[in-house]
């Protein structure tokens, strides 16, 4: 059973949006696709915003781009956790960042970077860590591995610098 949607409001977010299905495929944490337009398909988009709690999906990842009013669609129709994902579809998603986190007291959706899906995905399985152990182990054991990733990083630099400043 899906705990997370993943909802873009074009196909044209795919490309930024795969970095989330990609996080959430590493954690193996199961989730739907879905693409809803809060200005295109409105009604659909409502009842599918109203249907999450009933459905068990426990976090909502919405990515959106130009006036990108999804996030706070959906936020408006559910309690369940949205995050939004502001996509860089015009104006470097600058546009996009303004009207996800310009939400109105009372409605609140949280906001990644600009193109920010994968750290997306991994706020949302943070949040989902918060009550399985399981889940938690591999969130720790990712952050280990990034860590030995930038220590081999740095290690690589240095000694490239050594080996130029030698010559």
């Amino acid at each position: 059973m899906p705990q997370i949607a993943v909802v873009m409001g074009s196909d044209s977010d795919l490309p930024v949006m795969m970095k989330a299905i990609a996080t959430l495929e590493e954690f193996e944490v199961e989730y739907e696709v879905r693409v809803l337009s809060a200005h295109r398909t409105p009604e659909e988009t409502a009842e599918f915003s109203k249907s999450l709690e009933k459905r068990g999906i426990k976090i909502v990842i919405a990515g959106a781009g130009k006036a990108a009013h999804l996030p706070g669609f959906i936020a408006a129709f559910t309690t369940i956790p949205v995050i939004g994902v502001p996509i860089s579809a015009s104006f470097d998603g600058i546009d996009a960042l303004l009207s996800i986190v310009q939400m109105p007291p009372g409605i609140p959706v949280a906001t990644t970077a600009v193109d920010g899906a994968k750290n997306a995905a991994l706020l949302a399985i943070e949040i989902l860590s918060l009550n399985e152990e399981k889940l938690r182990s591999k969130l720790k054991a990712y952050r280990k591995r990034m860590n030995q990733r930038v220590k081999a990083k740095n290690e690589q630099i240095k000694r490239e610098v050594e080996k130029r400043c030698k010559q």
